[in-house]
């Protein structure tokens, strides 16, 4: 193991699943620190099962895509002894992280309160749906769920289009990486204090936080800020394919993008000359827009829109995305025990991402795990006879 990453030396226990706590954990492995999956014994994460062409869970792409890098132990916790592996393990960790339902790991008696009386250092790192009180605070938390609730799914570019769930888990994805923002804070100031704490992270506030544009217009000028109804930006098809362009940062946009399409000069036309009139008439531009790029390829007009010094770019599948050599330039597909997967997005001169070990299978760093702990042969095979460890 290299002793040279970031994270090295910090051991994190994972009670956690599915994504948004497993991409948080997943970044904290990537880059060093030693992270112990806590799995039912049978089932594991639920992620592992999560497509039915794989129902063992043992080449599951989604499974796979958020958990390398990390160790597996397989714990009943039901009684006693698997709680007891539980509190020898936090004697020497750093970091817990969950992701259930509020009061969960209180009730199994793995909360702040309890764990630090057995380890001061100790951080615990909570992400939830909705947060530990309020409302919603009920609710099961679920990245789609999110979305509705804090106004990302009402917000659309056209008021004509219908409501859509996005489709890419954007709440969990961006709640995980705020939990590893916490992880790593709470870190900082524990080498201050010498003393742990709780954080926790919702996908609800999340999303508000990203929305922080958004939400300062709306809370101050009631008005509504959406960067993708401007009436300049929009996503229009080629003869093989689409360009999206962006009209913005420049003096006059609209009179640039008549020129690269080859129509008249828009902007000197009073009916389009001001922003009001361009949002006014947004239905009229955008029509004969799409009436000029439907008329050649996507390089074509790529070609003659930068050559106006346009904001404008293909738009990709995720394929040709991966493809892409843009993509192989970041290296941002690796090549993991025969899987090609998403590498890391964080680029570091000293201590970079490295890819240590496969995801692995449920509880397969069992003895290993209890061996570190001073467990000896005897005591693994009594436990694993009682089924406390599988």
């Amino acid at each position: 193991m290299s002793t040279s990453q970031p994270l090295s030396g910090i051991k994190v226990l994972d009670f956690t699943q599915v994504m948004m706590g497993p991409c948080c954990t997943q970044m904290l492995a990537d880059y060093g620190a030693d992270v112990i999956k806590i799995e039912r014994p049978g089932a594991g994460d639920l992620s592992r099962t999560a497509l039915a062409d794989d129902p063992d869970g043992l080449n599951n792409p989604v499974f796979r895509s958020l958990n390398r890098n990390k160790r597996s132990i397989a714990l009943d916790l039901r009684g006693e002894a698997g709680k007891a592996v539980i509190y020898d393990l936090v004697k020497t960790a750093d970091v817990v992280v969950n992701n259930f339902r509020a009061g969960v790991m209180d009730r199994m008696g793995f909360g702040y309160e309890a764990l630090s009386k057995i380890n001061p250092r100790i951080i615990c790192a909570f992400g939830s749906g909705f947060g530990q009180t309020g409302p919603f605070s009920h609710k099961g938390g679920q990245d789609i769920l999110a979305q509705a609730t804090s106004g990302v799914m009402a917000r659309k570019p056209d008021q004509h289009l219908p409501m859509q769930v996005y489709a890419t888990a954007l709440a969990d994805y961006s709640a995980g990486m705020h939990m590893v923002q916490g992880i790593l804070l709470a870190l900082m100031q524990r080498d201050k204090t010498g003393i742990g704490q709780s954080l926790s992270v919702s996908l609800y506030d999340s999303m508000l936080a990203m929305q922080m544009q958004e939400a300062s217009m709306w809370l101050a000028r009631r008005k509504e800020l959406n960067w993708g109804s401007f009436p300049l930006t929009g996503v229009f098809e080629t003869t093989d394919g689409a360009v999206v362009i962006v009209g913005a940062f420049k003096a006059n946009p609209l009179q640039d993008i008549c020129k690269a399409l080859g129509l008249p000069d828009l902007s000197a036309d009073p009916d389009y000359a001001t922003f009001a009139k361009q949002v006014e008439n947004k239905a009229e531009l955008h029509s004969m827009f799409r009436g000029k790029l439907a008329t050649n390829t996507t390089a074509y007009w790529l070609g003659k829109l930068e050559e106006q010094d346009l904001l404008s770019a293909p738009v990709h599948t995720l394929g040709d995305a991966l493809a892409h050599g843009q993509t192989e330039a970041n290296k941002m597909v690796v090549t993991l025990d025969n899987m090609r997967l998403v590498g890391s997005p964080i680029t570091m001169d000293d201590g970079a991402f490295e890819l240590r070990h496969a995801p692995p299978n449920l509880g397969q760093h069992g003895d290993a795990i209890l061996g570190e702990l001073g467990y000896g042969a005897e005591r693994i095979a009594e436990l694993r006879k009682a089924k406390v460890v599988s």
